[in-house]
């Protein structure tokens, strides 16, 4: 698999271990009742529920594998060493979009802890890519799917 490091709040790389322990453990014995309840039905040739459950079973399988790369090359960033006069992983960041005078604060985070209710937006996003090492004051000219938008950085804070 990749072995790019990736970094997360402690937050975030604790629910990805939880989730992976999750998998293992519950995910895998449920997977095996499957199978075994399949098998139970008779004829392995020709039983359609059996392929279907050893096909889940894989894709299980996979996930599992790939969440156990991303833990295996995780790292928790130390908030004490961020620099805040530049955009980066995890700094929040307030902008105002110069076309419409409308502010908003985005904290950037690792791909998989991205969660825009909770205003956590990816480093890999548009807006996130575009914002990467800008300074106050600063404007982004970013693509967005509803064409390019400018925003200015007001404030980056942790």
């Amino acid at each position: 698999m990749s072995s790019k490091l990736s970094y997360y709040t402690e937050e975030g790389l604790k629910k990805l271990k939880d989730e992976l322990q999750a998998l293992k453990s519950k995910g895998r014995s449920d997977m095996a009742k499957q199978i075994a309840e399949a098998r139970d039905k008779g004829d392995l040739s020709e039983n359609a529920e059996y392929d279907a459950a050893k096909d889940a079973q894989g894709l299980l399988e996979l996930k599992i594998s790939k969440l156990e790369d991303l833990v295996a090359n995780a790292r928790v960033i130390d908030e004490s060493t961020i620099d805040t006069s530049k955009v980066s992983i995890l700094t929040k960041v307030k902008l105002q979009n110069v076309a419409n005078k409308q502010t908003v604060t985005y904290m950037l985070v690792a791909e998989e802890e991205a969660d825009l209710k909770s205003g956590k937006i990816s480093v890999k996003s548009p807006i996130g890519k575009g914002l990467l090492g800008k300074k106050v004051g600063d404007t982004a000219d970013i693509n967005v799917p509803a064409g390019v938008v400018k925003f200015e950085v007001l404030d980056i804070s942790l």
